[in-house]
């Protein structure tokens, strides 16, 4: 089964006031862990940079000024995306940055019904909690020493943890696995320090003194 983690990093929180998409990240996950395959672009958004934006991402209008634009790395985000389910946190404001991108060159929006939306299974396991990035790392102790700030890519690697931990993937398909890798196969077992296996058949002496045995008893079933 393969799905893919995304995150975007954007200029501010409004595709309708100009805001604009700035970098994508998406890794690739195969039965829910995740492979080597990533996709990683830093795209200018052609427009300045908010300090709001810059503060959380670092990213700044210099640094984006010579990177592609999104209609020209659209083709290879959709490619690399495939068929594959989406895993987004908080999928309501990424999707509306990646619509309002591909309406923007007439192309066809993702479909909402690929779409697995961490935050709502967040709040769902843990209702009343905080449910962002950082607690649910916090959370199932996924280290953030390295997040001072947002990046896509990142985020996207910390969030296929976070998905894992949801499902209850790490205990049930790690865990397990491990404890079967260790355990003694059924083979192994049988032929582990046991004596070896008597004969099943009654020597002739032991046949006699059977049929004595059952001579001093009074009408024996084994007689029959």
């Amino acid at each position: 089964m393969r799905e893919i983690v995304l995150d975007t990093e954007t200029t501010g929180l409004d595709p309708a006031s100009g805001d604009r998409i700035v970098e994508i990240g998406a890794v690739e996950l195969i039965n829910h862990l995740p492979t080597e395959e990533v996709h990683h672009i830093y795209i200018n958004p052609q427009r300045d940079m908010p300090e709001g934006a810059f503060a959380v991402h670092g990213l700044s209008k210099e640094f984006l000024a010579d990177k592609p634009v999104f209609a020209d790395v659209a083709d290879a985000f959709v490619d690399f995306v495939g068929d594959a389910d989406l895993v987004i946190h908080n999928a309501e404001f990424d999707m509306k940055f990646l619509d309002f991108e591909f309406g923007l060159m007439g192309k066809t929006a993702l479909s909402e019904n690929r779409v697995i939306d961490t935050l709502v299974m967040a709040r769902r396991k843990f209702p009343g909690s905080p449910a962002n990035l950082d607690a649910l790392c916090r959370r199932f102790q996924i280290d953030l020493s390295d997040r001072s700030l947002h990046g896509a890519l990142k985020d996207a690697r910390l969030l296929g943890e976070v998905y894992l931990e949801l499902i209850g993937g790490r205990q049930t398909d790690l865990a397990l696995a491990r404890e079967a890798a260790q355990a003694p196969t059924a083979a192994q077992a049988a032929t582990g320090n046991q004596r070896a296996a008597r004969p099943h058949a009654p020597s002739a002496e032991e046949e006699a003194r059977h049929a004595a045995f059952l001579e001093k008893l009074k009408n024996p079933l084994w007689s029959a």
